[in-house]
């Protein structure tokens, strides 16, 4: 298991978030680079930079800060908040990002992880912030989004992201515990590597995450911030948890998975609906293309035809996915 070291930015400082509210956020500091930095001496494994005023109010004034520390930094940075477009998703990967972190957009804009995850392999990490009936929460936790844990997370399996990361939609992670039955659920749900997005309050809970198994998969890591730098515990001390060995006979009590549906079964489903969206989208592209040249608008005509190759593109990468899953499940039953 990874930690993942956060650093909230908001208004160029660096800030902590007492109840996940960022009108209640305090100021920890005006050197954010210096905290990323401290983090780093510390022994952290990854970084997890999040832009609040990009993700609360789509104010971008912290996108240069965050370009100078990815550059300066040789710890890999992962970098979340108000990244909701393609160009935006492609611009924070261009400067330097290891991985970005979308959470809103991925969920209400399928099509558009399924074409990222194709473009940037390795790079889109979807957020998941989750309700204790296991209904996704959007928009900083104000909406209900209608769509529900395992559906959301075969299907951004499917599309190929990187990672999920897993959140509590409304719970406070200096008083409650995580709930353990939530990431029991998800480990069981896809086999996409899978980070508690923070929640810890002691050396217990995470070692309660840690011991976490289904069917040899564990957690790939865990965010932590707060509850390091108000001296619950240290980088060195998490490290050495995470290092332990749970006792491979020892079960955690209390937290039995619910039934699921059959994983090839929905993965096989959501991969086919994005075939049908994406082949529905280049008919409507080639649709329009002959209608342009019937105008005379040859040029643009073309331009639509290309938009064509890329939705049969998209289709033709989801088929052979699924086609190359379904071998290697009927390889494993021989």
């Amino acid at each position: 298991m990874d930690l993942y070291a956060r650093v909230n930015i908001m208004e160029g400082r660096s800030v902590r978030l007492p109840h996940g509210n960022v009108a209640d956020a305090i100021v920890l500091d005006a050197d954010p680079l210096g905290r990323v930095e401290s983090w780093i001496e510390a022994g952290a494994d990854y970084i997890h930079l999040v832009d609040l005023d990009a993700a609360a109010f789509r104010d971008y004034r912290n996108r240069s800060l965050i370009d100078s520390i990815i550059a300066a930094v040789d710890l890999p940075v992962q970098v979340a908040g108000g990244i909701r477009s393609p160009s935006e998703a492609e611009r924070i990967i261009d400067a330097g990002a290891w991985r970005i972190v979308m959470g809103t957009a991925a969920i209400e804009d399928q099509n558009m992880v399924w074409d990222l995850c194709r473009d940037h392999p390795g790079k889109i990490v979807v957020s998941v912030d989750v309700r204790p009936d296991r209904e996704i929460a959007t928009r900083g936790w104000t909406m209900n989004s209608g769509r529900y844990l395992e559906e959301v997370m075969i299907e951004m399996s499917s599309a190929g992201a990187a990672a999920i990361l897993l959140a509590e939609a409304g719970r406070d992670a200096l008083v409650e515990g995580p709930d353990l039955r939530l990431h029991l659920e998800a480990l069981s749900n896809v086999d996409v590597p899978l980070i508690a997005g923070g929640g810890v309050r002691h050396l217990d809970d995470l070692r309660d995450l840690r011991r976490l198994e289904v069917d040899d998969r564990r957690l790939e890591g865990v965010v932590v911030g707060r509850e390091v730098t108000s001296g619950r515990f240290t980088i060195e001390d998490a490290k050495k948890v995470v290092a332990e060995i749970p006792p491979a006979t020892e079960e955690v009590p209390n937290v039995p998975i619910a039934p699921a549906t059959p994983k090839s079964q929905a993965k096989a489903e959501a991969a086919l609906k994005h075939v049908a969206e994406e082949l529905e989208r280049g008919a409507a592209r080639a649709r329009l293309a002959v209608s342009r040249i019937r105008s005379g608008e040859i040029e643009t005509a073309l331009g639509e035809a290309l938009a064509v190759s890329g939705h049969l593109s998209s289709a033709n990468d989801a088929l052979m996915k699924l086609a190359r899953r379904h071998a290697h499940r009927d390889n494993q039953d021989d």
